[in-house]
């Protein structure tokens, strides 16, 4: 394969060398759906260049001695890495290659996205969740190329080397690039075409906010929850979210932060006729690949446009919750299912991660993937912030974490050393251990607390 691609050119069966976003950007395009146009710098590019500079066995070296349970010798290691990639100079043939593709797109001065593409991302058994960086507004031929290299510098991240060994990923990190005409958006979000957090294949959940959809995954606000009936298609419920801000082109072109009012952050995000129409193309894009899928969409200029899908990687066979019992502390959306006690660890900043003790509950204002190593060793996890598909949702159902994100309060409510028990599937943190006093009901997900230093739960 080329070392520069066009969407047209590639689909589903390229992941090797366009990485699992390039790949389904491919395959949409190709299927007629709405995409904003664009290139990938592939894999294979990336092997080049590393291979050039004669660093491809220097990372490789470092890699398998990473320690993910030490962050010490993790964050050591992976500036150890960084810096190698970051040094590594871009061929000039492959510099004239992605400038070539830029100017054909609309450059030199066209605002892209420059995502990354890992080749071990978007399957159907690890999302890696927010993992690689993404870069939007970027103009300019020198501002490109430069993103082109921070972009393989990310895969070494120790957010990253973390969550590769959670999930036992053990190939050789390579990773495309995804090079996409930016989209201005007015409102953004993501859609599942199942309910993750039920495993309900009969509906539709949706997320919105206003401006770009960083602020969804990345959890920053509370965005609007829409459930649509697949079936008519018929909107079965709406929760109308909170946002303090969001993120817009500014007028020099780059990104800009914009605070919002109250009144602002608590209108509604889209219209019923919106929503219905949302739906009606994630059933599109589930009858073209055939199976549930995860979705980001973005509208600007009364059009809707698809920047990116992938299999939802965590359904299983769906069984009821546990009936509830005891008192409900807190409440919000039910994220991940399951349930586990615990007691509670209220932790600020991924750099109090060290503090947990293997089987307490993560409590946060919000997670991130720098949160993924505390995350490994929580018995469940809660949020203020986020919604069904921000960081903290998506990495909790692949750890098989029972999650509650959007509670508003429970940073606030919840206190260090009080005993819990998180009900992922039903949105609650309920006072006690309510299964040790009413008798665990069969299959309910109650791992004990384990010593300090013991493993963390399991991950699928």
């Amino acid at each position: 394969m080329q070392p520069v691609v066009w969407f047209e050119e590639i689909g589903v069966g390229d992941v090797a060398e366009a990485g699992g976003k390039g790949a389904n950007l491919g395959e949409m395009t190709r299927a007629g759906l709405p995409v904003p146009p664009g290139f990938v710098v592939t894999a294979s590019a990336y092997r080049d260049a590393i291979e050039r500079s004669g660093t491809r066995q220097a990372l490789n070296d470092l890699l398998a001695k990473a320690r993910p349970d030490d962050p010490s010798a993790l964050a050591d290691t992976a500036l150890q890495a960084r810096e190698l990639v970051r040094q590594t100079p871009m061929p000039g043939e492959l510099a004239t290659a992605v400038l070539d593709a830029y100017h054909e797109l609309g450059g030199p001065e066209l605002r892209v996205a420059v995502r990354s593409s890992g080749t071990a991302e978007d399957t159907a058994g690890t999302s890696f969740a927010g993992m690689n960086v993404t870069y939007t507004n970027v103009a300019g031929d020198r501002a490109l190329l430069a993103r082109v290299v921070d972009c393989w510098s990310s895969i070494y991240g120790e957010r990253v080397i973390a969550y590769r060994s959670v999930e036992h990923v053990t190939e050789e990190p390579a990773l495309a690039v995804v090079v996409q005409r930016m989209v201005p958006s007015e409102r953004s979000g993501v859609m599942f075409t199942a309910d993750p957090a039920t495993d309900a294949t009969d509906t539709i959940v949706i997320e919105a906010a206003f401006g770009q959809g960083e602020v969804v995954v990345s959890g920053m606000v509370e965005p609007d929850t829409y459930v649509v009936a697949k079936e008519g298609p018929v909107i079965e419920s709406v929760r109308v979210g909170h946002q303090t801000v969001q993120i817009v082109r500014g007028d020099d072109g780059s990104d800009r932060q914009v605070a919002m009012t109250p009144d602002e952050g608590a209108r509604r995000v889209l219209s019923d006729e919106e929503v219905l129409g949302l739906a009606r193309l994630g059933l599109d894009v589930e009858r073209h690949y055939g199976a549930p899928q995860d979705t980001e969409w973005a509208m600007a200029g009364g059009r809707t446009y698809l920047v990116q899908s992938r299999p939802i990687t965590t359904l299983h066979e769906r069984a009821a919750a546990p009936a509830q019992a005891g008192r409900v502390l807190v409440s919000g959306l039910a994220a991940s299912r399951g349930r586990a006690a615990g007691v509670v660890r209220v932790l600020r900043t991924p750099a109090e991660g060290r503090s947990l003790r293997d089987g307490e509950v993560l409590v946060a204002p919000m997670t991130s993937p720098d949160w993924v190593p505390a995350m490994r060793r929580a018995a469940a996890l809660v949020t203020d912030g986020g919604g069904m598909t921000c960081h903290a949702a998506i990495v909790s159902r692949e750890l098989g974490v029972p999650c509650v994100v959007g509670t508003r309060v429970a940073t606030t409510v919840l206190r260090d050393g009080e005993l819990v028990t998180v009900d992922g599937g039903r949105g609650q943190v309920l006072e006690g251990d309510v299964d040790t006093a009413a008798g665990a009901p069969e299959g309910a997900a109650r791992p004990a607390a384990p010593p300090a230093g013991a493993a963390g739960p399991a991950t699928r």
